[in-house]
C-alpha cells in the first residue's frame, strides 16, 4: 500500500535539493567558472556538501538505502531526503508515495540567478538550471519540471520560456516582483502570456523570488536577530512568514486589473507554498474594490467578469499543511485549492496527507477529489486525464 492509500493524488509542490555541481554540466566559459559551485561558504556550503556526500554514501549501502526508501515521507528531509537530488531514488520515493504527478521546483539553484551581476549572467544561470531540472525530471513521467525565467527583459524571458518548453518543461516560474519595473500586465509581456496559453503551460508563483519580507526598519527592534528557519527548504523568520502572501496578491491584482486574464482567457497558473488562508478575503476585497471604484475607473468598466471570477477561472493555490482547508473551501470555492507535499523539504511535515485530511473530514468525496486531483489537472491543462478518471 502506498502513502496515497488508494486515493488519486497530484502533488503540486516538490523540489530538488541541488548538489554543489548541479549547474556545471550546462555551463561554459566564464559562466562555468562563476557557477561551478552552487553553495558558497557563507551559505553554509561545507555543511551542505557533507550532507550530500552522506546521501551518496547511503546509496552504496544496501541496508541504509533500504531503510531510507521504506518510508521517505517520514524519513530524513533536505539533502538527506530520499531522492532529493538522485532521480533514481526520487522514482522509488514516488512509488512509495503513490502520487500520480508531481511538480518539481528547484531550491537553492535559484540563488545562482539571484546573485547574478549582469543580465547575461542571470539568463545563463537560468538556462543551466532549467536544463538540470528538466533532465532530472525526464527520468520519470510522473515528475513535471518547473522552469524558471527572469522576466526583467521581456524578449529574453520569452526566449528562455520557449527553450524550456521545447526541452520538456511542464510549467514556467518567475519572480512575483514587478518584472523590470513593469506590471505583468504591460503590453511588453503579452507575447509571453500568449506563449503559455498557446502551449497550455501554466505559470507559477512560488515562495522565494520576489517574496516580500519585513522591511528592514522593523528589524531594528533592540533584540538579537532570531535564527532563520533553515531546514533544507526556504530561509524564513516569523515576521517574514507573515508577509509571504503580499507579493502574490500584488502580482495577481495587476494580472486582473491590467487585463491579462481578460486578454488571455485560457491562461492558467498556480500560487505555490505561499499559504492559502488569505485567498477567500483576497477575493472578497478584489470585488469590493471593483464596486468602490468602477464608477470612475474606465479600466474596471471594461472588465467582462468580476475581478474574483478571473482568479477562480485561472489560478489555483496550495495551502500549508497546518491550515484549515475545509474552512477556506466553505469561505470561497472548492476549485481553488490543491494538495502539495513540499517533498523533500521539512516544511511539508512528515504527514501532509493526514493533516489535510483532518480539515476535510466533513466534506464530500467529490470536493476532496478536487483538492487532491482535479484542481491540479485543470491547472496543468489535463482535462482529458480528469475526464477519464471521472468516467471510471
Amino acid at each position: 500500500m502506498t502513502y496515497a492509500n488508494g486515493r488519486i493524488i497530484n502533488d503540486a509542490d516538490a523540489h530538488t535539493m541541488e548538489t554543489q555541481d548541479w549547474l556545471a554540466p550546462y555551463l561554459e566559459g566564464e559562466y562555468k567558472e562563476k557557477y561551478s559551485a552552487v553553495y558558497s561558504q557563507r551559505e553554509g556550503g561545507e555543511r551542505i556538501v557533507r550532507m550530500i556526500d552522506q546521501a551518496r554514501a547511503r546509496k552504496q549501502d544496501p541496508v541504509a538505502r533500504a531503510a531510507a526508501a521504506a518510508n521517505p515521507i517520514q524519513g530524513a528531509k533536505g539533502w538527506l531526503g530520499y531522492g532529493g537530488f538522485d532521480a533514481e531514488e526520487r522514482a522509488e520515493a514516488l512509488d512509495f508515495l503513490g502520487f500520480q504527478s508531481q511538480l518539481v521546483f528547484p531550491t537553492f539553484g535559484l540563488a545562482a540567478i539571484q546573485r547574478a551581476k549582469s543580465e547575461d549572467q542571470a539568463y545563463a544561470a537560468a538556462r543551466a538550471l532549467n536544463c538540470a531540472q528538466i533532465d532530472f525530471c525526464n527520468s520519470d513521467p510522473r515528475m513535471i519540471a518547473v522552469a524558471y525565467t527572469p522576466l526583467d527583459n521581456p524578449q529574453r524571458g520569452l526566449e528562455e520560456a520557449k527553450f524550456a518548453i521545447a526541452r520538456g518543461a511542464g510549467a514556467v516560474m518567475f519572480s512575483a516582483a514587478a518584472p523590470g519595473d513593469r506590471s505583468p500586465g504591460h503590453p511588453d509581456f503579452d507575447p509571453f502570456w500568449q506563449l503559455l496559453q498557446d502551449h497550455r503551460i501554466p505559470f507559477m508563483l512560488h515562495i522565494g523570488p520576489g517574496t516580500r519580507r519585513q522591511p528592514a526598519g522593523f528589524m531594528n527592534n533592540g533584540r538579537e536577530r532570531a535564527p532563520d528557519l533553515h531546514g533544507g527548504g526556504e530561509n524564513l523568520r516569523f515576521p517574514d512568514f507573515l508577509c509571504l502572501w503580499y507579493a502574490p496578491q500584488e502580482f495577481l491584482t495587476a494580472m486582473v486589473y491590467d487585463g491579462v486574464f481578460q486578454r488571455f482567457p485560457d491562461l492558467r497558473g498556480g500560487v505555490i507554498e505561499s499559504g492559502a488562508g488569505w485567498v477567500p478575503e483576497f477575493l472578497r476585497m478584489l470585488d469590493h474594490g471593483w464596486h468602490s471604484f468602477r464608477k470612475t475607473d474606465p479600466w474596471l468598466q471594461q472588465m467582462d467578469l468580476m475581478p474574483a471570477e478571473y482568479i477562480r477561472r485561472a489560478v489555483r493555490f496550495t495551502p500549508f499543511p497546518n491550515e484549515d482547508v475545509g474552512r477556506m473551501i466553505r469561505a470561497s470555492s472548492p476549485e481553488l485549492y490543491m494538495f502539495s507535499s513540499d517533498y523533500p523539504h521539512p516544511e511539508g511535515t512528515p504527514d501532509p496527507l493526514g493533516r489535510f485530511e483532518r480539515t476535510l473530514a466533513d466534506l464530500d468525496e467529490g470536493v476532496k477529489d478536487m483538492f487532491y486531483r482535479s484542481n491540479y489537472d485543470f491547472m496543468m491543462y489535463r482535462e482529458e486525464s480528469a475526464q477519464a478518471v471521472a468516467a471510471e
